[in-house]
């Protein structure tokens, strides 16, 4: 899996370079959280989907990228003061710490809008493009991830149930994974069962991720996380591990993790890709 960072990173640069104009320091501010770093997991998915339904990865690269900015939006905007207001992002200050918030907002703006442009330089036939597009825009969007945003912050008004608390974590966080895969089969010529069985990866790879998230919270720590832990907690907000339990929340993640690697085990050599989706269920970070 790792084959394929230095190609994502090394596209990104290319997408965010900083011109020598008036607008320079909101270029500046997309390049320095997009090139921050993290996982590349959702760029990552879109490769691989790609690869594991007969298609050139190469040709998925703009997807991919796009795909990312839409992801660093999400994390400049979360991390704003109107929303989580936190100060620390993949290890160093966040966007509205280093740049200000106006400026953090707007690179945030900038990310978001760029991504679709991305996406129609693509060397894929109009109609993939066309979709790709939609499929972006509707998980992305105001009902898909925006939408678990809203719920989350209206989460801390009103402590959820453990049925909102599932809504919350799939439109936050599977959502996006799920465009990922759709975007990888799609970009790789693949069937309409081939979407319903990546988005049903990706669904159960979603919750799981976030469980871990919050378990990290509370045992993790600020050097492997690079970002501040314990946040959940100060904050009163609530996660299956207030609802469930430490223990019970792992194996909540756990049972996820199980349906994930079933969902994946549709696809023929899809080996390495299930391996690594085991290595997020232990991660540090």
């Amino acid at each position: 899996m790792k084959n394929w960072l230095p190609i994502i990173e090394n596209e990104l640069k290319k997408y965010l370079f900083v011109p020598d104009m008036p607008y320079s320091a909101v270029a500046e501010a997309m390049a320095y959280s997009a090139e921050a770093g993290g996982k590349r997991l959702r760029p990552v998915l879109v490769l691989e989907f790609c690869e594991l339904t007969g298609g050139d990865p190469m040709k998925a690269l703009p997807f991919a990228c796009a795909i990312e900015m839409i992801h660093t939006y999400s994390l400049i905007h979360d991390d704003l003061p109107c929303m989580d207001d936190d100060d620390l992002r993949r290890g160093r200050p966040s966007c509205h710490k280093q740049f200000g918030e106006a400026t953090a907002l707007l690179a945030g703006d900038g990310l978001l809008t760029k991504a679709f442009g991305v996406m129609a330089e693509a060397q894929l036939p109009p109609e993939i493009i066309v979709e790709a597009v939609r499929t972006l825009s509707a998980f992305a969007g105001p009902e898909g991830m925006v939408a678990g945003q809203v719920i989350d912050l209206q989460n801390e008004k009103v402590p959820p149930t453990a049925s909102v608390l599932e809504l919350t974590y799939r439109l936050k966080t599977a959502a996006l994974l799920q465009a990922a895969c759709r975007l990888g089969v799609l970009a790789g010529g693949g069937t309409e069962m081939q979407l319903h069985q990546a988005s049903d990866y990706a669904y159960y790879l979603g919750m799981a991720f976030q469980i871990v998230d919050d378990i990290l919270d509370v045992t993790g720590n600020t050097a492997d996380l690079g970002k501040p832990v314990g946040s959940d907690e100060a904050n009163g907000k609530t996660t299956f591990i207030s609802l469930q339990g430490l223990e019970g929340a792992r194996q909540m993640a756990a049972q996820y993790s199980t349906k994930a690697l079933q969902a994946l085990s549709a696809f023929p050599r899809s080996e390495d890709l299930a391996a690594y989706t085991e290595q997020l269920l232990t991660r540090k970070s």
